[in-house]
């Protein structure tokens, strides 16, 4: 063979065989992110049942108004939400980080136990609470006065947005604690130094500094809040409000209009776009930051006479977010009936026993939301670990695009997402619609921002140096990842899979437009049992479900640290 001819032989083995790798799974990141949501914008125009395009889906998506009431009840809910978790989280969170009120340690723990609750559980825990005929509220309130009128009603707009605020003002909070952390003493001191109260000082000083942070949760909440399927199917139903979430699940009904449903989500993706435009306006016309010419000192507040009462502020706030929907929920799974409240003849485990060995499908329901979300976690961890990777080490030319798709689904609501997916993988040829595999992919889908995050932070903190002494010593890129970025990011990888799997193992908005007849997961099962009126049932598997959070959440507190939620999140 020629020297000439030999060239391109050589050439072709010295070829980096890595690199069809990391063009491999971007082409995975940009099928289960790009794929679903250009089928969903596809699905929008099409004809039913023919062949082309037309704009009619959203006339009729958006030709009632009924159809158009829901979409403006959506966003007066979504700023309720958002107000009232504001209202929640911004005095804890400074009070938690900054001040020295008692039990701060006790708060943070309750306001991560609001959080893993899952939001359908409390408002089936308030319908206990506050139903307006056999509410215990209400009950307490007609045997004291002798009213005839509930004193609150849970069905109603007020009692929507109390609850969803319940679950979702977590976020709030673990952004301003996060921005409270940053923010050094100095200009507070200046400020108490020239006469301002502790108060006075929060209010014009130490707030002002964080409001990117709160103003992120809030656009955070807010489209949490547009997504939620459980907490509007118990609560805005009955109540006659509808929303987005309850209307596109009418669509879903036979027979599914799935053309319809696609054009009446896409004004999601549009809010979600315009949000994020305005927040960057807001934050463009203003710098937010501290100088000094070291890191700076965070000294506790002291509050004096107000340490009390901010602690009864916090106390109310555990309170209604997680004990009395908790304490409820306990009695009536321990209720032979929830409605004759506290005593010995009333106690039972026929709830326990009816779910976990005589009803086949809650048994399932179990073992396939534990069996989904632990693999959904798994696929998202290791593929975004990877694409991190990819990122951080610049392999290819592109890697800040797959960066962006990997955060994408976070700004991406999950019930358009859910109906993306519906819209790609449930026709012919692959007809995936109602196995695992479409709910697995859909909960990886979602979890991505999350592990990406996790793993990006991770990466940054690991040197390539070490990786290239593997190198050259003779070992390859993948010997490097097995043997040297593998175990340093080994506790971080365990923590980012805890973060995953608890929203994922209570995920509704997704699998209820995705499930089939054996692939029912505990959420979608639990709003069956809600539907059928079996509320002691409910609250048992309910409690099977947080049972299951609790073990998974104190595993990772064991291996990754106490607070790993709180600061990873």
């Amino acid at each position: 063979m020629t020297s000439t001819a030999a060239a391109p032989v050589r050439a072709w083995l010295r070829f980096d065989w890595t690199m069809l790798v990391w063009l491999g799974l971007a082409a995975v990141l940009v099928f289960i992110v790009v794929n679903p949501l250009i089928r969903l914008v596809l699905a929008s125009f099409e004809v039913r049942d023919g062949v082309g395009y037309t704009f009619d889906n959203y006339l009729t998506a958006y030709g009632r108004p009924r159809y158009v009431q829901a979409l403006v009840n959506t966003l007066v809910m979504g700023a309720g939400v958002a107000a009232l978790c504001v209202v929640f989280a911004v005095p804890l969170a400074w009070a938690c980080s900054r001040t020295d009120m008692p039990a701060r340690g006790f708060v943070r723990l309750c306001v991560l136990a609001a959080f893993i609750m899952p939001p359908y559980l409390g408002a089936v825990g308030w319908i206990l609470l506050a139903g307006p005929n056999a509410g215990w509220i209400n009950r307490a309130w007609v045997a004291m006065t002798g009213a005839t009128e509930p004193l609150v009603n849970v069905f109603s707009l007020t009692g929507l947005i109390v609850i969803m605020a319940c679950n979702l003002f977590f976020f709030v909070f673990v952004f301003t604690t996060s921005a409270l952390e940053l923010v050094s003493s100095e200009m507070e001191d200046a400020a108490n130094i020239l006469g301002a109260g502790a108060v006075r000082t929060a209010f014009r000083i130490t707030l002002p500094l964080i409001y990117p942070a709160i103003l992120a949760g809030v656009i955070v909440v807010f489209l949490q809040s547009l997504a939620l399927f459980g907490v509007p199917a118990l609560i805005a139903i009955p109540a006659r409000y509808p929303v987005v979430t309850t209307q596109l699940w009418q669509f879903f009904e036979s027979p599914v209009r799935v053309e319809v449903a696609a054009a009446y989500a896409i004004p999601l993706l549009g809010i979600t776009i315009g949000l994020l435009g305005l927040q960057r306006l807001l934050l463009a016309r203003k710098g937010y930051v501290t100088v000094s010419g070291k890191g700076g000192e965070r000294r506790v507040v002291r509050l004096g006479a107000w340490r009390w009462p901010m602690f009864g502020f916090a106390a109310t706030i555990c309170l209604i977010t997680v004990f009395m929907p908790l304490v409820v929920q306990v009695q009536a799974a321990f209720s032979r009936a929830w409605g004759r409240g506290f005593s010995l003849d009333n106690l039972t485990l026929e709830n326990f026993r009816f779910i976990l060995f005589e009803h086949q499908m809650a048994r399932q329901s179990v073992f396939n939301s534990v069996t989904y979300a632990a693999i959904a976690a798994l696929i998202a961890i290791l593929l975004s670990l990877c694409i991190a990777y990819i990122v951080n080490r610049k392999l290819l030319r592109f890697s800040g695009v797959l960066a962006f798709l990997c955060m994408a689904p976070f700004v991406i609501p999950g019930i358009v997402l859910a109906i993306g997916f519906y819209a790609a993988y449930a026709p012919p040829p692959l007809a995936l619609y109602g196995t695992a595999l479409i709910l697995i992919l859909a909960f990886a889908t979602r979890a991505l921002p999350i592990a990406y995050a996790s793993n990006a932070a991770g990466l940054r903190a690991i040197h390539p140096e070490m990786e290239e002494a593997v190198r050259i010593l003779g070992g390859g890129r993948f010997m490097a990842i097995r043997r040297v970025v593998a175990p340093l990011l080994k506790r971080s990888l365990v923590g980012a899979w805890v973060l995953v799997f608890v929203p994922t193992c209570q995920e509704l908005s997704t699998a209820i437009f995705l499930t089939g007849p054996n692939t029912r997961v505990m959420s979608v099962l639990l709003l069956d049992l809600s539907e059928e009126g079996k509320l002691e049932q409910l609250s048992a598997l309910g409690s099977v479900l947080l049972v299951i959070t609790v073990i998974i959440v104190a595993i990772g507190f064991r291996i990754v640290g106490r607070d790993f939620m709180l600061r990873r999140t």
